[in-house]
């Protein structure tokens, strides 16, 4: 059982297992516009999986793109089209038409 994501985050996780800690050739951020205790739920999840995030960013509401620009990623994804919309002028970005957002 699991998302859209979680066959792409094991094969991630297997990919850092097998490198050097000391060559962080790859670091994971979860930036999510979700807050306490929302949080919560994602995190128990990743755990349960054994996926290492490097960084958990909870922004509460606040938009993300200016985040995204700030800290330099290289690709995100969204679950709403509106998100990718706004972030695809800045940084690769992959829609995942997953959950409620996506419902006709």
């Amino acid at each position: 059982m699991g998302g859209p994501f979680k066959s792409f985050l094991s094969a991630l996780h297997v990919l850092q297992q097998s490198l050097p800690e000391e060559a962080q050739l790859i670091r994971t951020a979860l930036v999510t516009a979700r807050s306490a205790p929302a949080h919560e739920r994602v995190i128990r999840t990743l755990r349960a999986w054994d996926i290492r995030l490097d960084e958990s960013i909870f922004l509460g509401g606040l938009p993300k793109v200016e985040f995204l620009k700030a800290y330099d990623a290289d690709v995100f994804f969204d679950d709403q089209q509106t998100h990718c919309e706004l972030a695809a002028d800045h940084i690769a970005t992959g829609h995942v038409p997953h959950g409620v957002a996506n419902e006709p």
